[in-house]
């Protein structure tokens, strides 16, 4: 379920089912959704927040299997990019379209 932050800020916190953490595939598979998307989109794990937009940033977060993340996105779409990639990783990046 996704939390309403304000009326353009919608957040969920998932966890990460994938074996091998989110590695490069799945990072590529998450961004390239993102980008769909007009909203300003983050991903935040162990405190540190970056652009889910951004494959290299979404590396840099090195979220292990079994990682809660939070996703955030601010904007008109928002709460669809939410639902949309909270979809995503639980469908563990397959039948992504």
């Amino acid at each position: 379920m996704e939390n309403i932050v304000d009326e353009q800020c919608f957040e969920v916190s998932i966890s990460l089912d994938s074996e091998f953490g989110l590695h490069a595939r799945p990072a590529a598979i998450l961004a390239k959704e993102a980008q769909n998307y007009a909203s300003d989109i983050k991903m935040v794990f162990n405190g540190s927040e970056v652009d889910a937009k951004s494959i290299l940033d979404i590396l840099t977060l090195a979220v292990p299997h079994g990682g809660h993340l939070v996703i955030r996105a601010t904007g008109d779409d928002a709460q669809e990019a939410v639902k949309r990639i909270k979809k995503l990783i639980n469908g563990r990046f397959e039948g992504n379209t």
